[in-house]
């Protein structure tokens, strides 16, 4: 199917599914930058104890290896010794990488976890695929990207070098403290306006990733409407429909009690709210209905709009059973209807005169 036809904006659902599958819009050189950031902060906290660290190793070691007669045990020892000091000097940079990896696709995607993109999938074995996908667009413009970040970071490189070069030839009356000291201060410079350049180029990235990303989820119309076919015919969907259904209809249903001119109850469980006007009816019609908490609610409202309530046992149930919303009562319970019906005038009649 042509790109071409593709001109609708991705549905939930669709969204849903290429995130279960870990289908998202990531910028590697987020994760970079965050990497390098917090590299670069933890050598400037911790530089002079990891390079206490490094001297006491490095003592150590040749301490050791001049005044002990190196054997297995012996040489266990210092092997032990100097894994202590190795993770003493690296666990801070290690846990801050770790952490910074984490923090970076955490902010860009949020919490998730899934094994789809581990799953084999054998279609990548196909070499005309292979093919295909080597000599595409993407593939061209993530050579672009890669030139262009190589191109920065050398540029950014070579203004630091170019800057310090005078100070090279002058580094043979230095001592090796000094040589050392030189190039971790280079170092340290390169890698700071490196970060700088690269958070610039993360931001550019990361737009491109997000267009990229909606551009990979677009649909086409068929497509929408095969998946509304899907949706309709989902088993969830249709109870949720159907829950969306009743609850509207209970609300116009509540809504209509205070047209009502009585409510009929049973007195508890049932109540049955009639309508009736002499002009527009051929007979009295169920407005409202229901039994438990509806009915306590229909006995509620009647209450607040002053439409009388009476009670009547068998009415009700018959009422109850036989009527639907909507629906004008049958003739065999005309009778009925009317005796309550005329009590009801009554006490109207009689508030009005009193």
């Amino acid at each position: 199917m042509a790109d071409a036809d593709k001109t609708e904006q991705a549905t939930p659902k669709k969204r849903a599914d290429a995130r279960k599958k870990g289908h998202l819009a990531v910028s590697k050189e987020i994760s970079s930058v965050f990497v390098l950031s917090g590299s670069i902060a933890v050598l400037y906290l911790f530089a002079s104890h990891m390079n206490y660290r490094l001297v006491e190793l490095m003592k150590r070691i040749f301490r050791v290896s001049c005044s002990t007669q190196l054997d297995i045990s012996s040489v266990m020892i210092l092997f032990m010794t100097l894994l202590k000091y190795f993770y003493a000097i690296i666990l801070p940079l290690m846990l801050v990488i770790a952490v910074a990896g984490v923090a970076a696709n955490y902010i860009q995607i949020g919490f998730l976890f899934t094994l789809e993109p581990l799953s084999p999938k054998f279609s990548r074995l196909n070499p005309a695929s292979g093919l295909k996908r080597l000599v595409s667009l993407r593939s061209v413009t993530e050579l672009i990207k890669s030139l262009f970040k190589l191109s920065v970071v050398g540029l950014v490189g070579f203004l630091i070098v170019r800057h310090d070069i005078r100070i090279i030839p002058c580094l043979v009356q230095l001592d090796c403290r000094g040589i050392f000291v030189f190039i971790c201060k280079a170092g340290f410079e390169i890698c700071l306006f490196t970060c700088l350049a690269m958070i610039f180029m993360a931001v550019l990235d990361y737009a491109y990733q997000k267009w990229q990303y909606e551009q990979d989820l677009r649909m086409t119309k068929e497509e929408i409407k095969e998946e509304m076919k899907q949706n309709e015919g989902n088993p969830m969907v249709k109870s949720r429909l159907r829950s969306i259904q009743k609850e509207m209809a209970r609300h116009r249903m509540m809504d209509a009690v205070p047209t009502a001119d009585v409510v009929i109850t049973n007195p508890t469980r049932l109540a049955i709210a009639l309508q009736y006007d002499s002009e527009d009816m051929s007979a009295p019609k169920v407005v409202a209905k229901g039994a438990g908490f509806i009915a306590a609610r229909i006995r509620e409202i009647a209450n607040s709009s002053g439409v009388p309530v009476v009670e009547n046992r068998p009415l009700a149930q018959t009422l109850f059973k036989a009527v639907e919303i909507g629906e004008f009562i049958p003739v065999n319970l005309y009778r009925a209807v009317a005796e309550v019906l005329a009590y009801v005038y009554r006490l109207k009649a009689g508030k009005t005169s009193a």
